[in-house]
């Protein structure tokens, strides 16, 4: 998580040093004030000035070539930063690599930039207000005059459509996101918002066996390479594939400093602690492992919900903060994760899934329109045996990528009007969680359809989602985490693999599977994908602390005008009823933004 907070402004503008926001910092803050740039900043990230350039960053940035690198060793990344900041300009960001986020100006020239890594790993928040940029995160944004907290419908409706919300909105109107890859520049008073890195997507002209030892290599070096501090660094480990790799490479590494750590749930279904040991005992490295129940859950809300910046609905923020508080705990500052592997070599069950509706489309148009449809339907409508999964069928196919992924969403299996209030439905563009897929999904030119989803993915599901779980349930713990399956170098070679290696017919991740064959547990290798899901939606119908919490949040006055109070009903007696995982999803929803807003301020929709 970003942890600087500045201002880019014209000359004469200068932010009240005396403001509550400012004192808020500690003592041990940075203060870094120019007629042109204010500054604040926490020890954890680095700060350097260079004659008239001042540079910030934060994370794990790396820069590509070896004598710049060499030169960040020998005094800091951030100096370097500043020092090469006049010869490189805005191309500043696209001779790093790593994770960072990162703020750097030139009081001469007036010249200021700020961006984030090519993956989205670190994040970083702005508004524009006239002339001048503040950065940082929103909740220190807002603490400025001329920026307003006012929520944005736009964001709210997304949050309940993703449960989080996506780059580049943010919870309120005025304040939004760096995409991936994107940097903001500022001269003399002028701004530019633009790209300084995309994914291009070309099929490598090496054997399968010589793109299987690249990427062996190529792995093996990003575990070394986030790996600085291998006496205080654990691991993540649930089990599947990425985890498991990253221990496995960690164990190869370092073998005496390796440890792992799990977390399980006494629910069926959900723990998958025998994966987790199989792994530990493969590569011999102990493994730490705490069981989460739902008192756990209880005094967890409060505390994560208050820790983001903005509401955030991904329920397995839960166990990912145990399994860091578990890591901390036993004397580790850094955590190695393993996200990104499935988005990266082809993991998620919804690549098959398409992959098969995609199949219709080779079926010539005149005779799918024309005769097909037509006879599947009227067979459909005499209820012959089978046809009504043909018509299923056909009907998901004809619907256009990628808003096809989303027939599932609870917010397109019931109609708007039965959930969200009148109002609010007007305020808002129903279809701009679509628009946003779309606008995503097409930004790789010349992508086959497998490349598309990847990189639609590497966006929705882990730069806006896992790694925003990951990253701030870290800091909560107080424990440090990179992520080696997201190198800038692994990236790179995955875009390179051709589909019929990534995902060989209909079996996913046949490529990495079959390049670390030899390497992990067969039971590893068999495992199924899971996930790390949280049993909310059973426990909420067993334990009475966590209903009472759960139905107290369905109350809150931060959901008046937003969503009806008969699907309120509705939904806690289908979660009593049938499906209680199922609807629990929603429940969680509701609860973590009502729970949010009561950390943030007192709120009712109908009041803006």
């Amino acid at each position: 998580m970003t942890s600087f907070f500045g201002c880019f402004h014209e000359p004469g503008y200068s932010i009240d040093k005396t403001s509550p926001f400012v004192k808020s910092f500690s003592p041990s803050s940075q203060f870094l004030s120019f007629p042109t740039l204010t500054l604040i900043s926490d020890p954890s990230s680095a700060v350097a000035t260079v004659e008239s350039v001042t540079a910030v960053i934060y994370g794990h940035p790396r820069w590509r070539d070896s004598s710049s690198q060499k030169r960040g060793n020998l005094y800091s990344i951030a100096y370097s930063i500043a020092d090469k900041f006049r010869a490189l300009g805005s191309k500043i960001p696209h001779h790093l690599t790593g994770s960072f986020s990162l703020a750097v100006f030139d009081q001469e020239t007036q010249t200021g930039l700020i961006a984030i890594d090519r993956m989205g790993i670190q994040s970083l928040s702005y508004a524009c207000f006239d002339g001048g940029i503040v950065f940082g995160h929103p909740g220190q944004i807002i603490q400025l005059p001329q920026i307003s907290p006012e929520i944005n419908p736009q964001a709210l409706f997304a949050y309940f459509y993703f449960h989080m919300i996506p780059a580049p909105l943010s919870i309120y109107k005025q304040i939004n996101k760096l995409l991936p890859g994107q940097f903001l520049s500022f001269t003399q008073g002028k701004k530019e918002l633009n790209f300084y890195w995309r994914p291009t997507f070309k099929n490598s002209a090496l054997s399968k066996s010589e793109l299987t030892q690249q990427l062996r290599t190529t792995l093996l070096n990003s575990v070394n390479a986030n790996a600085t501090e291998p006496d205080t660094t654990g691991t993540f480990l649930s089990g599947g594939l990425d985890s498991s790799t990253i221990t496995g490479l960690f164990k190869q590494l370092h073998p005496k400093q390796a440890t792992a750590f799990s977390i399980g749930f006494n629910a069926k279904g959900y723990d998958e602690m025998e994966y987790a040991r199989a792994c530990a005992h493969h590569f011999n490295v102990p493994l730490v492992e705490y069981y989460v129940t739902p008192g756990d859950v209880v005094e967890a809300i409060p505390k994560i919900a208050s820790s983001y910046d903005e509401p955030f609905g991904n329920a397995s923020a839960v166990p990912t903060y145990y399994c860091a508080r578990l890591a901390k705990d036993h004397g580790k500052t850094c955590l190695l994760a393993g996200d990104g592997g499935d988005e990266l070599f082809a993991g998620n069950a919804r690549y098959t899934k398409q992959k098969l509706f995609q199949l219709y489309h080779h079926i010539p148009l005149g005779l799918r329109s024309i005769l097909l449809e037509p006879l599947v339907e009227s067979l459909a409508n005499l209820k012959i045996p089978g046809t009504n999964k043909l018509y299923s069928y056909i009907e998901q196919a004809k619907i256009p990528m990628p808003e096809r992924m989303e027939t599932y969403n609870f917010l397109r299996r019931t109609p708007l009007s039965q959930i969200f209030e009148p109002d609010f439905l007007t305020s808002i563009n129903h279809g701009w969680p679509i628009e946003h897929l779309q606008e995503v999904y097409n930004r790789p030119k010349k992508a086959s359809m497998l490349k598309q989803m990847l990189w639609l993915d590497w966006k929705i599901t882990l730069a806006d989602n896992d790694l925003r779980k990951v990253n701030q349930m870290c800091s909560l713990a107080g424990i440090d985490v990179t992520y080696p399956m997201l190198d800038d170098s692994v990236v790179e070679l995955a875009t390179s693999i051709p589909d019929q290696f990534l995902m060989r017919g209909f079996e996913l991740r046949s490529f990495y599977r079959k390049a670390f064959a030899d390497f992990l547990s067969p039971v590893t290798l068999r495992k199924s994908k899971h996930g790390f899901g949280l049993p909310f939606g059973m426990w909420l119908n067993t334990n009475s602390e966590l209903q009472e919490m759960a139905y107290a949040s369905l109350e809150h006055s931060s959901l008046n005008g937003v969503i009806q109070k008969q699907y309120i009903k509705n939904l806690k007696k289908s979660h009593q009823s049938e499906h209680a995982t199922y609807y629990g999803v929603m429940i969680w929803i509701l609860m973590m933004w009502t729970q949010w807003c009561d950390t943030r301020f007192e709120y009712s929709m109908s009041e803006v």
